[in-house]
């Protein structure tokens, strides 16, 4: 298959005197004598490098075949010129366009066993054809959705699951991030899908894995989620943020967030929502979608473990005039940014209401994760504020229990957030960590610096007052 031998000779008198001849003997009924003829010719215009000739006699067979609902004919006659020696690629190209333009009509006319049929017929002529990558992969995502229709309409979950998975290892064996002759938009979006079916699949597959309580350290959908995080890592982000793109950039966040809640990953969960709050169409509508996504936000940075990128940002977004109109939030969020005691029984008298007939907090885990997050800030500002605390005065200004406390601390301690150290003989717990000769020199070297450059600058101040006062000149009596 080439397109660069040149060409050694026209065939457009021929092929303008033949296809008049076999139109007719179409019209009589003699289909197949009319394709013989054409086939003929075809192989000596391909033979002569014609493509503009050979596209014309190529279309012609397989309209001829499709007008007459032949479709038997038609599968062969496309597979075997598909196949014929030297055959130009422009030509296999032309006929498969025109044959992909016929697969609406026929799966409306004719159903879906002719509608498959050809689709196979196009996806064996298009494999392995780096000229045909696209159509290849424009069939196969209607294959997909096939298969995808069908799991809706199963009856048993078997089934439902077995054309799922069809219709995802369909779609996710197509490399389309390596496509030259694609659009970006079209990539972005087949890469979507991908990540949506391979979101859908986990998901069944999580759902068997609980019924049967399995154990595997890859069970369930952990293998599709892991894809679908190398899926979200093909898109280019800066191209979501086009305005055309909107589109596509609200579905990416959708599916991101969709895989972040899946890991309890809640601080990339809030990003993402930041990510959909900023989009100009969902910041505008502040009444319904701007609104959702901003409480979302609050949400989930909240329900993040303490870091300096969570604190940050939560109170970059306390700041943000657009949570004044957000009352409940506002509110919720300035418990966090406030150095003060949050007591449980308090929180989920004034929120508990409120809070758990929202969606994200209508699940339990989430609650508790709350509820975790109450006691990790009260335990940082405890240690503000306190150097040292028996467990007792503790455990009742967190509303634990002993074991509890210590435990909550001992993670805190471990992933660094506080430092504390617990003399369990004495029940005390210690804030501050003992003090080495070494700290107490450079803590007094830091203050010995403070205040030499304290007497320097007030140094230079009075030299300065002292210069501008000598150029005053006496006044005269």
């Amino acid at each position: 298959m080439s397109d660069n031998k040149k060409q050694e000779r026209d065939y457009t008198p021929e092929v303008d005197a033949l296809l008049p001849e076999t139109e007719a003997l179409v019209k009589s009924g003699k289909l197949q004598e009319a394709i013989d003829k054409l086939f003929v010719v075809e192989k000596q215009s391909r033979n002569a490098s014609d493509a503009k000739s050979t596209t014309r006699l190529v279309k012609a067979i397989v309209q001829y075949c499709y007008d007459a609902r032949n479709y038997e004919l038609l599968n062969t006659s496309i597979q075997t010129l598909s196949k014929k020696h030297g055959q130009l690629k422009s030509v296999i190209q032309a006929m498969v366009e025109q044959a992909m333009g016929w697969l609406v009509e026929i799966k409306a006319r004719d159903g879906n066993d002719k509608w498959l049929e050809l689709l196979e017929t196009l996806r064996t002529v298009t494999e392995g054809k780096i000229f045909l990558e696209t159509p290849r992969a424009r069939v196969t995502l209607l294959l997909s959705h096939y298969y995808e229709a069908q799991s809706n309409s199963a009856t048993t979950a078997e089934t439902k699951k077995e054309h799922l998975v069809k219709a995802s290892e369909l779609l996710s064996d197509l490399q389309v991030e390596t496509y030259s002759s694609m659009e970006r938009r079209e990539k972005t979006e087949f890469i979507l899908e991908q990540m949506r079916l391979l979101i859908a699949v986990a998901r069944t597959k999580d759902a068997d894995s609980a019924k049967k309580a399995e154990k595997d350290t890859l069970g369930g959908g952990e293998g599709e989620w892991v894809k679908v995080r190398v899926g979200g890592r093909k898109v280019n982000e800066e191209f979501l943020k086009q305005k055309e793109n909107e589109d596509l950039k609200l579905k990416y966040y959708d599916l991101m967030i969709q895989h972040a809640l899946n890991e309890r990953d809640y601080l990339a969960t809030a990003k993402y929502y930041e990510k959909v709050w900023e989009t100009p169409s969902i910041k505008e509508d502040v009444s319904d979608k701007g609104k959702a996504a901003l409480e979302h936000i609050i949400y989930y940075i909240v329900l993040s473990p303490h870091s300096n990128e969570q604190s940050d940002m939560l109170h970059h977004l306390y700041n943000d005039p657009a949570l004044l109109k957000l009352e409940m939030q506002y509110n919720l969020a300035k418990c966090f940014v406030t150095p003060e005691l949050m007591r449980w029984p308090g929180i989920e008298s004034l929120y508990g209401t409120f809070l758990r007939q929202t969606t994200v907090f209508s699940h339990a885990q989430r609650w508790e994760d709350l509820h975790m997050r109450v006691i990790e800030h009260n335990i940082r500002v405890v240690s503000m504020y306190y150097t040292r605390i028996t467990l007792e005065r503790l455990t009742s200004l967190l509303d634990l229990s002993p074991q509890e406390t210590e435990s909550t601390l001992c993670r805190l301690v471990v992933g660094g957030t506080v430092w504390a150290r617990i003399d369990r003989p004495a029940g005390i717990v210690n804030f501050r960590a003992k003090r080495t000769a070494e700290d107490v020199m450079n803590g007094w070297s830091s203050d010995m610096q403070k205040l030499l450059g304290l007497v320097e600058k007030t140094w230079m101040g009075m030299n300065a007052a002292q210069a501008a006062q000598a150029r005053v000149k006496p006044t005269s009596s």
